[in-house]
């Protein structure tokens, strides 16, 4: 810190992008008292010491929408340094859960398609849509955000 730089240890995050049948992915709104509440979001939470991410994945969805997820399978990590926190995002594709969804944090939840229809998105959301897109031949907008 001796450069004035400002040195900032990332947050290491597990993040779920669940997958349904019919290729719709599920984004849930970010609860009032969190920072950027009311920005939607794919569902996930901090790891916590010694946890996995596959680990802290099932933990945080079962907490937090009421789910028992099946295989999480690695995709991406991204590095968002948001102005509270430096934050490292690793996106799991999740296929296969049971149980019922409850949002446990009184927030929403939306089955969603390209461009998704919810807005304000989140923006360490915004990566993983336009890797959606890439994945999919989509062109255009992803979402509605400017």
């Amino acid at each position: 810190m001796s450069d004035g730089t400002s040195e900032r240890t990332p947050v290491d995050v597990a993040v779920g992008v669940l997958i349904d049948g019919e290729g719709r992915f599920l984004l849930t709104s970010r609860p009032e008292g969190k920072v950027y509440a009311g920005y939607w979001e794919f569902p996930g939470g901090k790891l916590e010491a010694g946890e996995t991410v596959e680990q802290a994945l099932r933990r945080e969805l079962h907490e937090e929408i009421g789910i028992t997820i099946g295989a999480a399978q690695p995709w991406k990590i991204e590095l968002v340094d948001y102005p509270h926190a430096l934050v490292r995002l690793h996106f799991c594709k999740v296929f296969e859960w049971s149980g019922a969804f409850e949002m446990r944090e009184r927030q929403a939840m939306a089955w969603q398609t390209l461009p998704v229809q919810v807005a304000p998105v989140l923006p360490g959301t915004i990566p993983v849509l336009r890797w959606f897109a890439e994945e999919r031949g989509f062109t255009g907008a992803t979402h509605g955000d400017a």
